[in-house]
């Protein structure tokens, strides 16, 4: 075989060398931005546990605090009015395992504005009010629980549109829901969403404190795992390198 097909006895793949190269910093980056995204999301976690644990406050206070800074998630809210049953959207959701929906239902304030409460779960079979009527309370309450952000747009290309006309939806989409939720011509509807806590409601449902929080935080271990490679990468480089001097050099023999 010639010189072209095939490299010299002893010569190092230099080639390879270079793809080595490229994939250890390939390795090294997707290592160092799961340390980031790491850091990212403990600071995320910390903020919710500060949030979560702190004194509610008033709506009025929250959606000061949204107009101001733009973010209000988990932070506690006590809110006071009467729910309007007859406009109840629900938002198809899992809950321990179980399919159903979430049922958000307009709170009317003492103003006439409109704020959706996130009351809870129910499972498919109750999706229809009708069927669980001690959870209707009527008159005025007054819910505690997380405020959430409202979203500006669908979250994913891969999320269904949501069927105002059937009555489900996919996504929190505010204003679809407030269109169709039989509210009185020119209502006001506040930004924000409130999950309500996990105060039982007459009849069980809907099974409130939805809201979730543990969310997941497996960056240490990608970043380990991306190191750990970038490492064995070398390793395996080291080995080539040192075989192939061994070869250009062998040992003096009789």
């Amino acid at each position: 075989m010639s010189g072209a097909a095939a490299a010299a006895p002893g010569r190092f793949p230099w080639l390879f060398a270079v793809l080595g190269l490229f994939a250890f910093v390939t390795l090294l980056a997707l290592g160092t931005w799961q340390v980031q995204r790491l850091q990212w999301k403990e600071g995320l976690l910390a903020t919710i546990e500060a949030r979560r644990t702190a004194a509610p406050l008033p709506l009025a206070e929250i959606e000061a605090l949204h107009r101001s800074i733009g973010d209000v998630d988990y932070m506690p809210a006590t809110v006071t009015g009467i729910f309007r049953h007859g406009g109840e959207r629900h938002f198809l959701a899992t809950w321990k395992g179980q399919s159903g929906f979430f049922v958000y239902t307009p709170l009317e304030l003492e103003d006439g504005r409109f704020v959706f409460i996130n009351r809870g779960f129910v499972p498919y079979g109750l999706k229809d009010p009708s069927k669980r009527p001690s959870g209707q309370v009527e008159g005025e309450v007054t819910v505690n629980g997380l405020a959430r952000n409202p979203l500006q747009a669908k979250p994913s290309s891969l999320v269904p549109d949501n069927d105002p006309a059937r009555n489900v939806f996919y996504w929190k989409d505010r204003d679809a829901m407030a269109r169709s939720a039989n509210l009185r011509a020119g209502a006001e509807v506040v930004q924000v969403f409130i999950d309500a806590g996990d105060t039982p409601n007459p009849g069980g449902y809907p099974v409130g404190g939805v809201t979730l929080i543990d969310l997941p935080n497996s960056h240490l271990q990608y970043a380990v795992t991306w190191y750990g490679l970038a490492a064995a990468l070398v390793a395996v480089m080291g080995v080539a390198w040192w075989r192939s001097r061994k070869r250009a050099n062998p040992p003096f023999s009789h």
